[in-house]
């Protein structure tokens, strides 16, 4: 969660001072303890949701973010374009975080209802969006007889 930009708070019923600077230590972003007033709960959310800089809907992953709303990327702030099979092959990564995807899978899910899309095709798509992304801090990883797995090359 950390590295895809998640927020995080810590509820707790340990409220030992050594525990709670031990939670931030490890990351955490804020930190409560058992009991807990829920608007105090409510208000410590929103001032999490305050610090991120990232739009509604946006995810950022090195220095690349994605706004699938907008259907927008930019890396560094610099907005990149990308055609319709790329966006849709980069929210097929973005949906299986971690997994690998076969060119047969990757072929069928981009395909339209009344075309086909060879594994040929596939190599093609994946190579063009490695070529926009790869300064981003993320790459497209070929898993040799497996298929390709979308990865953090930098933190």
């Amino acid at each position: 969660l950390r590295h895809a930009g998640a927020n995080v708070l810590v509820l707790t019923a340990r409220d030992a001072v050594e525990d709670r600077v031990h939670g931030l230590d490890l990351g955490a972003d804020d930190y409560l303890t058992k009991p807990f007033s829920v608007t105090e709960f409510e208000a410590r959310v929103r001032a999490l949701l305050r610090r991120t800089s990232l739009p509604a809907g946006a995810v950022s992953i090195g220095r690349l973010t994605i706004d699938v709303e907008a259907k927008l990327i930019r890396i560094s702030g610099t907005p990149i374009e990308l055609t319709v099979r790329e966006w849709a092959l980069l929210e097929l990564f973005m949906a299986r975080p971690g997994r690998v995807l076969s060119k047969e899978q990757i072929a069928q899910q981009l395909a339209d209802c009344d075309s086909q899309l060879t594994t040929n095709a596939v190599e093609v798509y994946v190579s063009r969006l490695r070529a926009k992304i790869e300064a981003a801090g993320v790459r497209i990883r070929t898993v040799r007889g497996f298929g390709y797995l979308w990865e953090t090359t930098d933190a």
